[in-house]
């Protein structure tokens, strides 16, 4: 019986997995013959590289879909039916902070950083700074879920400090700062948090699990830019203080 549900709907995951990566290969192709002319091996490694990838992508989406959205929602709907629904701002803290840490694409965001910094930029403190900045929008997500606060009322203003705070940025942290926000709502943010919050608004009483469920991705999209920029402010602030 739990095999049937492991694998039920595997065929549709990686046909998805399919359509995504076939793109990508043939636009590759036509360069290579119209263009790079790269060595023969190389191309055969990178089709290796792709088949692994949608394995890999495949095997990760179909365990997510099976595993961490029905868990996430019933966590959510037990969660919203706690006395003391204060505790679901701090627990939002929590699991932000650890969704983000486990997102292999902040990961690779991270490293790239430090390699491009050629190593002035740690890894590590730019996983940092947004699974710290994500906990803290997830955190106040959970709150505007429990209390009925607007989206709005904290989208505005968040868009608003990140758009004040580009006059004082360098370019190229602006434009780390926009991917890291794209980089943080990858498949554990979307397919975990989110199912908890959509779990947490259909268990309260007067919540709409769409209305108030929905939208937490867009506060996890906009922390990382906060929390880039406030890095590169704060980098940028002690390399001057060191020079003078």
């Amino acid at each position: 019986m739990n095999e049937i549900v492991v694998w039920e709907g595997i065929g549709h995951t990686f046909w998805g997995v399919t359509k995504a990566l076939l793109p990508l290969l043939v636009l590759f192709l036509i360069f290579q013959f119209a263009m790079l002319k790269l060595p023969r091996s190389y191309v055969l490694n990178l089709l290796k590289g792709a088949l692994l990838a949608l394995v890999g992508l495949g095997l990760f989406l179909q365990g997510v879909s099976i595993g961490f959205f029905p868990a996430g929602q019933s966590m959510g709907e037990i969660l919203g039916a706690m006395d003391e629904q204060w505790l679901l701002v701090p627990f939002g803290l929590m699991m932000g902070f650890l969704a983000t840490w486990g997102e292999p694409a902040v990961r690779i965001l991270g490293s790239q950083i430090e390699e491009a910094s050629g190593g002035s930029v740690r890894k590590s403190l730019v996983l940092y700074a947004i699974a710290s900045g994500v906990a803290l929008f997830v955190a106040l997500g959970m709150a505007r879920i429990v209390y009925g606060i607007p989206l709005l009322w904290i989208i505005i203003p968040g868009y608003l400090l990140a758009i004040g705070m580009l006059w004082f940025s360098e370019r190229s942290v602006v434009a780390v700062a926009f991917d890291a926000g794209g980089v943080a709502t990858g498949p554990m943010a979307v397919t975990f948090v989110l199912a908890i919050a959509v779990g947490i608004a259909s268990a309260i009483e007067g919540r709409d699990p769409v209305m108030d469920g929905f939208g937490l991705i867009a506060l996890i999209a906009l922390a990382p830019i906060l929390t880039i920029m406030l890095l590169g402010l704060i980098l940028r602030f002690r390399l001057r203080r060191k020079e003078e």
